[in-house]
């Protein structure tokens, strides 16, 4: 029986999968141009599933060698030799489970050992490839990317593909690498780490693989996709789900983000969870408290890189507006790491389920820097009044506390910075076990902020913002009122932090084209 795979390879008899035949096309046609490219995506994005199916569709036109540098050790990176050694030895592999006929192999499998150096593994290359269409794959390639012997591997491959253009050679038809990195920035990351030295006379910037075609195919799943996957599901199980309803939903949390897709997907069948909004709602807040190879790599890109740190502080707590340019290493950075995407070239964050987590990382290094503050006196149970989460409740008792810390904390420009970061930490316990939250950053030059908190069956839709005058104030009502329109909500919720403290916080219900809206400035 077919289950939900989150772990390595998906295969289409195994697992359930999403249809991903139309990137598979798009990808063919770069291999039928004989381009060179990098698949560099963020980790766990299907990578590997991708090449195997890209393998499977080219098998009948090509000799595909599929190679992997994951598990393989060190030693293949030391030198030379024992890198060409090696790459002679697993290409040889990879032709066994290939279309390669007995006498491909054997033409391969010639001189196993002679292969000592790059100029005779150039010439085997030469030799193989003379009448034969074969495409090279290189998985997990991340896993070279701090040692020299590859960056003189990439050049060989590049000289050949040049010298093929000139028909001064014969080389790989197409060679795809697959990675987190772009590999057309491996040599400058390998100097600024200092893996790598520039020899005199060598161009700094002159990248061994800048030969390599761009790769812009979205490699996110859409919403049409996902209902592809359940379709297959529903087929198996007969739940009743709305498939189009509930694929659009798993897509809103995820923004088709592969592993998150699913994930939420195993975490529903596996628990018994139902296929409706409840049910992934639930199944989205065990996730977020789980510990996986995701969450901990986005934490640990987080803790160990102060730049990375500050760019997403101020991206998604102060809602700063970041413009999407790769060129800045930072944004190239996150990019990389699939924290952030481009909309109309400014950075957002590139799903809700990240949002959560990197906004709940910036919540707990908060509390462990501001241990000597009380966060809150409120209970989770103050806050449920008549059955229902009383955001209004919460936000009053976060005035009264927010008031107290103003009149006792000498640091003003610490609230300035840090107003959105408290609200968050008096919140998040408040909703924890029932119930989570998800920023949706709108940044402009008001540095707006919407909430939203998502608790058991109910959604409240705050916006959060500072005081630029009575008209800005005003015309936030209507970015409000717009947004509880596109969300079909009839009240919403305006928080704005008056850091001119020329009055207490004022609070109050207001009727705004047929909304409520609890107005609370501070």
């Amino acid at each position: 029986m077919r289950h939900f795979n989150v772990t390595g390879l998906c295969t289409p008899d195994k697992d359930y999968m999403v249809d991903i035949s139309d990137k598979i096309q798009k990808i063919r046609g770069m291999v039928d141009m004989e381009e060179y490219f990098t698949i560099n995506r963020a980790r766990q994005y299907g990578k590997t599933t991708t090449l195997q199916a890209l393998k499977k569709n080219l098998n009948m036109d090509y000799i595909v060698s599929r190679i992997s540098f994951e598990g393989i050790g060190g030693t293949i990176f030391s030198d030379e030799a024992k890198f060409c050694l090696g790459f002679d030895e697993l290409f040889g592999k990879s032709l066994r489970f290939s279309s390669a006929s007995s006498e491909d192999m054997k033409q391969w499998n010639r001189y196993p050992k002679d292969t000592d150096s790059f100029l005779r593994l150039s010439e085997k290359i030469t030799d193989f490839c003379m009448n034969r269409k074969i495409v090279l794959l290189i998985d997990e390639v991340d896993q070279a990317s701090d040692n020299r012997v590859f960056l003189h591997f990439l050049g060989m491959l590049r000289e050949k593909y040049l010298a093929r253009k000139a028909n001064e050679d014969f080389t790989f038809f197409s060679v795809i690498l697959a990675g987190v990195y772009d590999i057309k920035n491996m040599k400058l990351h390998m100097i600024e780490r200092g893996y790598h030295s520039t020899p005199q006379g060598e161009v700094k910037y002159n990248s061994p693989w800048n030969i390599a075609a761009n790769f812009d195919i979205d490699m996110s799943f859409s919403a049409s996709e996902i209902e592809s996957m359940l379709s297959e599901y529903e087929t198996d199980h007969r739940t009743g789900m709305d498939i189009p309803r509930t694929a659009s939903l798993l897509w809103d949390y995820t923004n088709g983000y592969p592993f998150l897709v699913s994930r939420i997907c195993q975490e529903i069948d596996e628990t018994g969870l139902a296929w409706d909004c409840s049910g992934i709602q639930m199944a989205v807040k065990n996730i977020l408290l789980e510990k996986n190879t995701l969450f901990d790599d986005i934490s640990h890109h987080l803790e160990n890189n102060t730049e990375l740190r500050t760019f997403m502080y101020e991206l998604l707590i102060l809602g700063q507006e970041k413009p999407f340019e790769r060129t800045n290493g930072t944004v190239d950075l996150a990019a990389t790491f699939g924290f952030i995407r481009n909309d109309n070239g400014k950075s957002v964050i590139d799903n809700r389920m990240f949002e959560i987590k990197i906004a709940n990382y910036f919540i707990s290094r908060n509390q462990e820097d501001k241990k000597h503050l009380k966060i809150t006196g409120v209970l989770s149970e103050d806050v449920i009044q008549d059955g229902h989460f009383c955001m209004e409740y919460v936000l009053e008792t976060f005035s009264h506390h927010y008031e107290e810390l103003y009149e006792n904390i000498k640091n003003r420009k610490f609230l300035e910075e840090n107003g959105r970061i408290l609200f968050l930490t008096y919140l998040r316990p408040l909703i924890n076990g029932k119930g989570f939250y998800h920023i949706e950053s709108r940044t402009n030059t008001e540095r707006r902020m919407d909430l939203i908190v998502d608790y058991g069956t109910e959604q409240y839709i705050l916006e959060l913002k500072r005081w630029y005058g009575t008209k800005k104030h005003e015309d936030a009502y209507e970015q409000l009122f717009g947004y509880l329109e596109s969300m079909h909500a009839e009240k919403g919720y305006l928080l704005t932090f008056d850091f001119r403290r020329q009055k207490k916080p004022r609070m109050e219900w207001i009727t705004y084209q047929g909304k409520q809206i609890f107005d609370l400035i501070m």
